[in-house]
This record gives structure tokens, sequence and C-alpha cells, in this order.
């Protein structure tokens, strides 16, 4: 007769680290190519896990297409379609028809950097906007032409240092101004247009979720710090992201239908020095000249205007300002 072994005792559960608690899908997989510190992918990976699987992405040429879907590899898990520099929010409205003929409700996200939107793409924009279609566009903003060569945009900052806008006698960086795009964006009478950081999840998140929810053309800017173009250290991107908020030199707000909807509070406003003096794009602006002077105080008043136009400075504590918004409460974040 066969002896009978006792089974054996059942090993006691482990208990699950908070990476392994966290959502396991993932629009945009780890493995890509993007450079260490990149804000642009960390940017992406926000958006699509704010947005769920139900959708449909259109990107443009640009670092997020190049560095996410070098052949036969892919890091997208939804269904993606590389367009031209030009035209994500056309090949977008074209899609959005497709699965409005089906009867789908399936989203369509339009995605591109400010070089194919703020200057290439904004005709396709424009157009998008103007005919209605149900899209929410993202444009992940690392102000300038990153992939070719860190080449000036209509979104580099006055005064920054590119390769097609070297300080020296004639000039001190980019002569010209950041294009507004939000206010013309909003100009179009869409229902939402906002923006918002890499450096503050938790918004970035609420907004993605809210252009999602509403019916009709959405915008979203996204201020995406690159390691590479701007010239500071990998691990100091986020740190970045948020000086440029609480300077005033990015302000955070959401526009509805044209009139400001609601803004992220600045607690304690930073002297914009403290976000130059990081990035060796803006180093010539620490020389022993006069025009560097003149320049730091130029880029100072374009700050305090910012907070003066959206009223940006805080009254105090506030859970949804600059310094509360990612603050981790029992609960969970503030939605």
């Amino acid at each position: 007769m066969n002896k009978i072994e006792p089974a054996a005792p059942e090993a006691p559960p482990q208990e699950l680290s908070p990476r392994d608690r966290q959502p396991r899908w993932r629009g945009l997989e780890a493995g890509h190519r993007a450079c260490q510190g990149c804000g642009e992918a960390l940017a992406a990976r926000l958006v699509l896990e704010a947005a769920g699987p139900d959708v449909v992405v259109t990107n443009a040429t640009g670092c997020l297409e190049v560095f996410t879907t070098p052949w036969p590899q892919s890091a997208w898990r939804v269904p993606w379609l590389h367009s031209l520099f030009e035209n994500s929010a056309a090949i977008a409205s074209g899609v959005e028809a497709a699965m409005k003929a089906k009867g789908q409700r399936t989203k369509v996200i339009a995605m591109g950097g400010d070089g194919g939107t703020f200057d290439i793409g904004f005709q396709a924009l424009s157009g998008m906007l103007e005919r209605m279609h149900n899209v929410l566009y993202v444009c992940y903003d690392n102000e300038a032409y990153m992939n070719t060569g860190i080449q000036r945009s209509g979104s580099t900052p006055h005064a920054a240092m590119t390769t097609t806008s070297p300080p020296g006698k004639e000039r001190m960086g980019k002569r010209h101004m950041k294009k507004d795009l939000l206010s013309i964006i909003a100009a179009h009478h869409v229902p939402y247009a906002a923006s918002t950081s890499v450096s503050f999840p938790a918004d970035l998140r609420r907004k993605v979720r809210r252009a999602l929810d509403i019916e009709g053309p959405t915008f979203l800017l996204v201020h995406s710090p690159c390691p590479l173009g701007w010239g500071h250290d990998a691990s100091r991107s986020i740190e970045i992201g948020r000086l440029a908020v609480e300077c005033g030199l990015f302000p955070v707000v959401e526009l509805e239908r044209g009139e400001l909807g609601g803004v992220m509070p600045i607690r304690e406003p930073r002297p914009v020095t403290e976000y130059l003096k990081l990035q060796n794009r803006f180093r010539h602006l620490f020389a022993d000249d006069h025009r560097a002077r003149e320049e730091r105080e130029h880029l100072q008043a374009l700050a305090d205007h910012n907070i003066d136009k959206y009223h940006l400075r805080g009254d105090g504590a506030d859970p949804l300002d600059t310094a509360g918004i990612d603050t981790v409460r029992r609960g969970g974040p503030l939605r």
C-alpha cells in the first residue's frame, strides 16, 4: 500500500510592492530609445495611462515617433499611426470621421512636438479645430526642433541658445518671443484648451481625463524638459520643469470657450534666474555683459506679466497649487 504524503503547507502570501500594486496596463511600454531624463517620454506615458486602452493615436514625425518605433520594434500598446511632420491633426481627423461612420466611440488622440504643432503642423491643426473634430491634440513642448539638431522653433523662449539662434555680437540668443499658441488655439472657440507640465503628474492626468470627456476638439500643451536640447543634467528634468512653472515663464492654465476657466496657483513664486542658471541654453545670460543683464530682466518681466495676466499668485496654502497638487493624501490625490 502506497504511503500518502501530507500536502505541503501553503506559503504565506507575499505582500506586493508599491510597483506591483500599480495598474498593469501601460499604453507606452519601457524599452524605447529615449534619452535619459526625457520629459516627452514620461509625458506620453502619463497621457496614455490617464486615457486608458480605448484610444487610437496619431503621431507626427519627431522625437517621440523616432525613439518609440525603431524598425521592427514598437513601444506602443494601442493602435498607433505615424504621420508626416505636418499632418498629425489631419490624420486624426480622418480616423475620427471613420470611427464616427462605424458608430464607434473610441477616442482619437493626435500627438506632436512643438515643431509639428506650433510651426509645421499648425495649418492642419487649425483645420481640425475649425471643423470641430472630436479629437484631443497633445503637444509635447520641449521648445525646439530637438530631433533634427536643436534648431529654434516658434516655441523656443526669447534669448535661448539653439544651433540656429546662437548668441554673439548681434544678439543674445533667439530674438523673438515664444508664440502664445494656447491663446491662438482658444481663439478657434474650442470647448477646452489647457497647459500642464510633466513635472505635475496629477494635474496632467486630470486634464487628460477632462479633455477626453468633452465632445469636440480639445488641446493640451505639455511642457516637457529636454536634457539634450536644454543642456541640463538628466536627473533634474522634473526639478527644472517645476521651476519653469513656479517662476511664471510657463503658466499652467485652462481655457474654456476662450475664457480663463482655471489656473494652478503659484504658492511661492521663484526668481527666473533659478530656472535659467540650470540650463546651458541660457548660460550666455550670466556673462559679465550689460546685454545679458538686460535679457535676464526682460525674462523676469515676462514671467511677472504672466503671473499678473493669469492671476497665478497664490493666497496661502492651497491643495491644488504648485506645492500641493502632487502631495499624496489619505484616499489618494485630489482628482
